[in-house]
């Protein structure tokens, strides 16, 4: 029976999140740690002797850019990319490009609270984990899922949230389990997959 693999990585730290900075869709590149982060994910799939047959990411850099570097340790830099804004990392709309710090000082701490780990509470233009999810699924559905189901090893490289998005209907998480998981960067996260798409098994190589 075929593999049914789908392997989900977030990017590797990027020059903002080293700043400390509400990211969302503005386009940082990777920090020289985010590089290895991306590097050291090829290398660990590279040892659990994993190969794709094909790879999503996002439109912005520091997830294609990860890609790039796993795919170069995986010696498989030739593969069939597919890159969509529905795999972008949540929108924090008015908070994009502010100081995580700055952002508490003008708004207070529980307001920014609220907007960066509530369900379904959006910061002013932007959007909520629930937005998020609206977006991404629909994707993760139409595009990513079938080609897992018919057999081909399957790579996504995103960003924090948007994978949440896919790790809350993969491992039925509810919106207040989701909102309490946390996810490394550059750390790959390995399932298989039933033939109904239910997760078979799960591998996570934080170790």
């Amino acid at each position: 029976m075929s593999d049914r693999l789908l392997v989900l990585v977030r990017h590797g730290q990027s020059e903002w999140n080293l700043k400390n900075l509400f990211t969302g869709w503005k386009d940082p590149d990777l920090t020289a740690q985010g590089i290895a982060e991306a590097r050291e994910a090829g290398r660990k799939l590279k040892a659990h002797g994993l190969s794709f047959d094909i790879a999503f990411t996002s439109v912005l850099k520091r997830a294609q850019h990860t890609l790039d570097l796993t795919l170069a340790e995986l010696g498989q830099t030739g593969l069939p990319v597919r890159k969509h804004l529905a795999l972008n990392e949540r929108d924090y709309g008015d908070l994009s490009g502010l100081n995580k710090d700055d952002a508490r000082k003008k708004w207070g701490e529980e307001q920014v609270h609220v907007w960066r780990r509530s369900y379904d509470v959006a910061p002013p233009g932007g959007e909520s984990l629930k937005d998020t999810l609206a977006r991404t699924l629909p994707y993760y559905v139409q595009e990513i899922l079938p080609c897992v189901l018919r057999g081909e090893r399957t790579l996504v490289a995103a960003h924090g949230n948007s994978l949440r998005a896919l790790i809350m209907v993969l491992e039925k998480l509810s919106p207040e389990g989701i909102l309490a998981r946390e996810l490394a960067t550059g750390v790959p996260i390995i399932y298989r997959l039933n033939a109904d798409a239910t997760v078979a098994s799960k591998l996570d190589l934080a170790a």
